[in-house]
């Protein structure tokens, strides 16, 4: 197979040196990466004798071509062994102790280049957003202009009408969900992630500016269609090569940059849609056209990025991938650490998965077991954002506020404020995302979510010409995205990015992306339908209902993934989802119940995992610490 010829990792696996093959038969007998039961998460490098991992470093140097900096290496090598004590790893100097000390101290102190790389994701996520908003402000006049108007019930078409407003609305979603985010894999296979980005921007570009040159629905319908390719293949490979790019402390930070990024898109897109409402018959044709802005700087900047280090050396292409990690990283030992870290986990990875292709990587997405457990939380993580309502709003909050009393331009200005709302309370989750964690801001704000939406609801009720209807209506949809946006906005996207194998992480994403695209689409063709069987208290009703849902969904399936390597979630997902499930119901309810309801201070909760020597461990914060207290006690 060409997908699999390609492949340098498969390659790899049949060059691995003696010590490299002793690694990988050692770290499989300790700790199978299938069937974690002792939810161990380990240091593949843990254990091994200093003489047998010198002799390794030099090996995979000769191999990869890498000989130039093979003391470098072996540095790096030693520090990865064990994380928590580089202070006393041997032939380290000032200068490179002192890097390793600013990983924890100042962690947000970072290079240019990995900004850069942030930021141009940052765009891509902006596209989106405003690619998404064009429709919610053209939604009050192009029905009208394609002669399919679905505002007026005693309209003999009326049904069909509605029908058809919902599917030119929900086509970029049924592209995305059954072409575009699948493409994501082969793009990236054969194009890299840079390569497969400026792909799917062009799409977002070209189709925007036909979309407002359109002259009935069912030319509107294909526009929206191709932009649903460049869609779901952005969104497929944005987060992942975010992902892959930054250090793993300040991980979801950065990489929920996508959904942040994406609310601000959305923002952007209502303020559009404001500025162009009042110029006549051509308002809807300039509202779904601006979306063009930003794709602009995506299309040219992508390539000015460094391309993703572990895709390259997916490729074998270690040479390559050194130089990149020179960019992302502040230190050369930083950029040999990761670089032989990452290597060592990946034989181990590949070892478990082995060599596919395209359609056996789909198929293992549900029996291979750790893939498995990744596939089941992305699911539900991503099925969750649609199930929370959130796109009601954000497609159609023009309608649902016109619905409500207001004028044309009021219902934009509240779906202004929505989006604003929507942006800004997405901020915190910058630094709560790796601090509390994933898990925990799913769990505190679905239930918020949930009486948010009923509340909105029974506000229907309000009498029309009471001036309280409306402000309620609004209020309470507000709350809802500042609930919203600190938790199941930006966790999915972050959080589907990472889950996956190196060797799945791209049909991984695309599986994920596509559930949540499918079901956005479905959402985006029922509603209209929805709210005229159900009126706005059932519908609104109903999404509060599925809230709950979602929040039990993700108790019982979810693992925590903050702070640690994409190649410690190996063994996270290792552990077997019953014994996650067993956990949570036995170990964390009756602690909660204890703690929070009984107001038990003394209740302990009995942890999960049990780490061992890991990069991510909290084991290097406190060496950080110690040697700073030590420092001060001599000055």
């Amino acid at each position: 197979m060409a997908d699999e010829k390609g492949d340098g990792l498969a390659l790899a696996i049949h060059h691995t040196t003696t010590n490299e093959r002793h690694l990988v038969d050692e770290a499989l007998e300790d700790t199978d990466i299938n069937n974690n039961t002792s939810a161990r998460i380990k240091n593949p490098l843990a254990g091994i004798h200093h003489d047998t991992l010198m002799r390794d470093v030099e090996e995979f140097a000769q191999e990869y071509s890498l000989t130039e900096i093979t003391p470098l290496l072996k540095k790096g090598a030693l520090v990865a062994q064990n994380p928590g004590e580089f202070e006393s790893v041997e032939g380290l100097d000032d200068d490179e102790r002192e890097c390793l000390r600013n990983e924890v101290v100042h962690k947000w102190r970072q290079p240019k280049a990995l900004y850069l790389t942030v930021i141009l994701c940052s765009v891509g996520a902006a596209v989106q957003g405003w690619d998404q908003t064009g429709s919610n402000g053209a939604n009050l006049s192009f029905p009208v202009e394609f002669g399919i108007p679905d505002s007026d019930s005693s309209d003999p078409n009326y049904e069909r009408n509605l029908w058809l407003v919902g599917l030119v609305n929900s086509a970029p979603y049924i592209a995305s969900a059954f072409l575009g985010c699948w493409l994501s894999d082969p793009l990236n296979n054969y194009f890299g992630r840079r390569g497969t980005i400026f792909f799917s921007a062009v799409f977002c570009l070209l189709s925007v500016i036909g979309s407002a040159c359109t002259q009935n629905w069912w030319e509107l319908f294909i526009c929206r269609l191709l932009l649903g390719i460049g869609m779901g293949s952005k969104a497929s490979t944005v987060p992942i090569y975010a992902a892959e790019n930054v250090p793993a402390l300040i991980r979801g930070g950065l990489v929920m940059s996508w959904q942040m990024w994406t609310a601000f898109g959305i923002f952007l897109g209502f303020c559009a849609n404001l500025a162009v409402y009042d110029v006549g018959r051509i308002a809807w044709r300039l509202q779904l056209g601006s979306a063009f802005i930003p794709a602009v700087p995506l299309v040219i900047g992508i390539f000015f990025c460094p391309e993703s280090p572990r895709w390259l050396m997916k490729k074998g292409r270690y040479v390559e991938a050194y130089k990149s990690l020179l960019r992302l990283r502040n230190h050369k030992l930083q950029a040999a650490r990761d670089l032989y870290y990452v290597h060592a986990q990946l034989m181990i990875e590949h070892r478990i998965i082995g060599s596919t292709n395209y359609a056996q990587r789909i198929v293992e997405l549900f029996t291979i077991p750790r893939v498995r457990r990744a596939t089941l939380a992305s699911f539900t993580v991503m099925i969750a954002q649609q199930m929370c309502g959130i796109n009601i709003i954000a497609f159609y909050s023009s309608s649902v506020f016109s619905q409500a009393g207001a004028s044309n331009l009021t219902a934009l200005l509240a779906s202004f404020g929505f989006g604003l709302v929507n942006f800004v309370f997405a901020f915190p989750a910058v630094w709560t995302i790796d601090t509390f964690g994933r898990r925990a801001l799913l769990l505190f704000t679905f239930p918020n979510m949930a009486w948010c939406l009923l509340a909105a609801g029974f506000c229907f009720y309000i009498p029309d010409d009471n001036r309280a209807h409306l402000g309620c209506i609004a209020f309470f949809v507000f709350l809802f995205a500042a609930f919203y946006s600190p938790g199941e906005g930006p966790v999915p996207f972050t959080y589907s990015a990472e889950v996956f194998p190196l060797s799945h992480r791209e049909v991984g994403m695309a599986w994920a992306v596509a559930t949540c695209l499918f079901w956005a689409a479905v959402l985006s063709l029922t509603w209209p339908r929805m709210v005229a069987a159900m009126t706005p208290t059932g519908a609104f009703g109903f999404y509060a209902a599925l809230n709950v849902t979602a929040f039990i969904i993700i108790f019982l399936w979810v693992p925590e993934t903050k702070q640690r390597t994409l190649e410690e979630l190996d063994y996270v997902f290792a552990v077997p989802t019953r014994q996650h499930m067993s956990y949570h119901c036995k170990e964390s309810i009756p602690y909660f119940l204890g703690r929070y309801i009984a107001m038990n201070k003394s209740a302990e909760l009995k942890p999960l995992y049990t780490f061992e020597k890991v990069q991510s461990d909290a084991s290097r914060s406190a060496s950080v610490v110690q040697f700073q207290s030590e420092k001060r006690g001599h000055s």
